[in-house]
């Protein structure tokens, strides 16, 4: 069984945003990576039976076209938090994957009261204290894809999702994708330097949850640990044997993560 998703759009002058929805129960927000939005997942299928998932594409990460100014991750933030102000989402739960993860944390650095509950998985957007976030641009677009998982060859969702020869527009969607990374998180490189300071707490005041692969080659833990710190209260939940994608690596653990966070 797939879930159905429709698209819907929303438009406030310079403004678009394109959001898929699918699914039925409570609301809950999915902010896809920096690769852009692979299509529909194993695990959004199931949870889709008992929420409502609401996507947005980013714009400029191969499907939404960019809104041009839009220049950093906190521009973007403030044109997602404008949408669920005005659709009255707000307060909502929310995933965040890496790059979706960053965003999300300049979402309730903005404005906390966006969020009930919010579960950031291997999220960019601090500084690691030691070790470094994968420079992605010096790699091809399958040895990065790669990098996003442990073991290629045991992930069946990866085959699935990214085997054989890709075709142009894929090809296009993931250039596009890299180049807004680009122009969004180049300098300084996947981090805000504030964000540490502006989140101080803030896990205090809602539920806030960090899930990270134990294998993961995108970004360390002490960057997970590192929002743990700058929350407050954030616990990190490590999941055994997976990389960057947990999603697709270990989805019974991850899924029984999520419906025990969201509880």
């Amino acid at each position: 069984m797939t879930a159905t998703f429709t698209e819907t759009i929303f438009e406030r002058g310079s403004m678009r945003l394109q959001i898929l929805q699918g699914g039925a129960g409570a609301p809950l927000l999915v902010l896809h990576d920096e690769m852009g939005y692979p299509g529909e997942t194993a695990w959004q299928t199931e949870l889709a039976q008992a929420r409502q998932l609401l996507i947005p594409l980013a714009p400029g990460f191969g499907i939404a076209p960019r809104i041009e100014w839009v220049d950093s991750v906190r521009d973007l933030a403030c044109v997602y938090a404008r949408w669920l102000r005005e659709q009255k989402l707000a307060p909502v739960d929310v995933i965040g994957f890496s790059f979706g993860g960053w965003l999300a944390a300049e979402m309730l650095a903005n404005d906390p009261s966006l969020f009930r509950r919010l579960l950031l998985v291997a999220p960019l957007g601090i500084k690691p204290d030691t070790g470094v976030i994968l420079d992605a641009f010096t790699l091809t677009h399958r040895h990065q894809l790669e990098a996003t998982v442990a073991d290629p060859d045991r992930t069946p969702e990866f085959a699935k999702l990214y085997g054989g020869a890709p075709t142009p527009a894929q090809i296009e969607a993931f250039d596009e994708a890299r180049a807004e990374s680009a122009r969004l998180a180049w300098q300084p490189y996947m981090h805000n330097p504030s964000l540490p300071a502006l989140l101080d707490g803030l896990g205090n005041s809602l539920p806030v949850s960090v899930l990270w692969g134990e294998r993961d080659a995108v970004v360390p833990r002490s960057a997970m640990e590192a929002y743990g710190r700058a929350l407050g209260k954030a616990a990190l939940r490590v999941i055994a044997g997976s990389g960057h994608r947990p999603e697709i690596e270990r989805k019974d653990q991850f899924l029984a993560a999520v419906r025990e966070f969201f509880r």
